[in-house]
């Protein structure tokens, strides 16, 4: 066996060299290395399993278990020591470590597992932790985005359709419901957790341990809820991968719907908001300029993890049982993913934290554009006309106003009047600003009442 077949986990079958070319796209090591801390946590469960089941002698097991904890304090400590000897992957790299400090005692480790079983817990035991940590990351947006509504909670502003002017809504109203967007991604987020948090170890290369390993005391000792079922799926199962993606997938379509609010509202046809100088930036030509990059980098970004996504889903339809090295394109997808929603969260928290409302500019601009013409409908509704009939006089009162570039509460009562004889002088009431909010006192609505509600169900929340 030559040198260069030595260095991987399934040389015996082989007498040649491995081409180098081949050797380079077979790796796996540049990027799955950051798998090694998670590798080495399972190495020692499994290494505790066979103490259990007397395949390794305590005295084995001591050993093995002591080096692969030197292994993990090296290889957090120097960056540079995972390029000192070159792997196929982050397994074989490990297990070199591991024989290097223990000897031949350390080869005894695989025994009763494979690196498609291996591939599998590392995987999830990272994905569970980068779980935990994305949820705190969307806790620390939801946090700013109710720091920002409690300090503007008087602040009116347009509410939109179609991009047009539609109805009146507080400020904190709009901030509440990013706010439930990101529940419900965190709800998803915990949700796929609970499928991440299957152990596949025992599983083997597809059909399961001939050691009398327990299962269950391995899955207890790595903190898995439960153990796989079928070894075939366990080691070809990339679903939690993919669902993960998915749920980061909402996630970034709402960070970007959120973005392009912002990036809307801090232009001058706006002026809604205020971009803070430290998540800005210039224009190498135009001096005025303050350009909001950042939020632009979160919409493109939202189209890379949708091509992920996308990629998986390919990746893994044709697939016949168990395991195909097609999946080895799991782990570059769901690492980008990963990284790109944190590094999103945590800017759209630090935006969130240095924006400014113009709260006259809002202000001025709920109270024009007819917004209060549904308003109108419903006072008709509420005086006795069917909505259909008060919709399309309200209507015509619009275009009448329109012709006479006035709003509606600049009518005169007569105006009013010779649209319809239901309309009274209690009508400027009604067409006021204040009243417009306050109505709308359902359960769910922008009124005062219910919005201050809704911030205190947030903050409930979020504690």
């Amino acid at each position: 066996m030559t040198e260069g077949t030595k260095q991987n986990l399934w040389g015996g079958r082989f007498a040649g060299e491995m081409n180098s070319e081949f050797a380079r796209f077979n790796q796996s090591f540049t990027f799955d290395r950051r798998l090694l801390a998670a590798d080495i946590q399972a190495s020692i469960a499994h290494c505790k399993g066979l103490v259990a089941a007397e395949v390794l002698t305590t005295e084995e097991g001591e050993l093995i278990t002591s080096a692969l904890a030197t292994i993990r304090k090296r290889a957090a400590a120097d960056p540079g020591y995972f390029d000192e000897l070159p792997g196929e992957d982050v397994h074989s790299f490990v297990e070199a470590r591991l024989v290097e400090l223990a000897g031949d005692r350390g080869r005894k480790l695989h025994t009763g597992r494979s690196r498609n079983d291996q591939v599998a817990t590392d995987l999830r035991l990272w994905l569970r932790d980068e779980i935990d940590q994305l949820a705190s990351d969307l806790r620390s947006a939801q946090e700013a985005l109710v720091r920002l509504a409690e300090t503007n909670r008087e602040v009116i502003m347009p509410g939109y359709t179609h991009l047009q002017r539609a109805q009146p809504i507080l400020f904190a109203h709009w901030c509440l419901a990013y706010f439930e967007m990101l529940a419900r991604d965190r709800h998803r987020l915990d949700d796929a957790r609970k499928r991440v948090n299957v152990m596949p170890l025992g599983s083997a290369a597809l059909a399961g341990t001939s050691y009398a390993i327990d299962r269950a005391a391995v899955a207890a000792e790595l903190g898995f809820e439960c153990v796989s079922g079928n070894s075939l799926d366990a080691v070809s199962d990339r679903d939690f991968v993919i669902e993960f993606v998915s749920a980061a997938a909402i996630t970034m379509m709402h960070l970007s719907r959120l973005a392009e609010d912002v990036v809307l509202y801090v232009s001058a046809e706006f002026g809604f908001l205020e971009l803070g100088d430290a998540i800005a930036t210039g224009s190498s030509l135009m001096p005025q300029k303050k350009n909001p990059d950042s939020l632009e980098l979160v919409r493109g970004k939202t189209g890379r993890v949708y091509g992920h996504l996308t990629g998986l889903l390919t990746m893994m339809k044709g697939l016949p049982l168990a395991y195909n090295k097609d999946m080895q394109e799991d782990k570059e997808a769901l690492f980008d993913t990963a990284d790109t929603l944190k590094s999103c969260l945590v800017i759209i928290a630090t935006v969130l934290k240095n924006i400014q409302v113009n709260a006259a500019r809002t202000g001025e601009a709920a109270v024009k554009g007819y917004l209060n013409a549904t308003e109108l409908a419903d006072y008709l509704v509420r005086k006795g006309m069917p909505f259909r009939d008060a919709h399309e006089t309200v209507g015509r009162m619009v275009t009448h106003a329109i012709a006479r570039r006035l709003e509606l509460s600049d009518l005169s009562l007569d105006e009013m009047k010779s649209f319809s004889e239901l309309i009274d002088k209690d009508v400027f009431e009604c067409l006021s600003l204040e009243r417009t909010l306050s109505t709308k006192s359902q359960t769910g609505g922008t009124s005062a009442v219910r919005v201050m509600e809704a911030l205190a169900e947030a903050r409930k929340y979020l504690s």
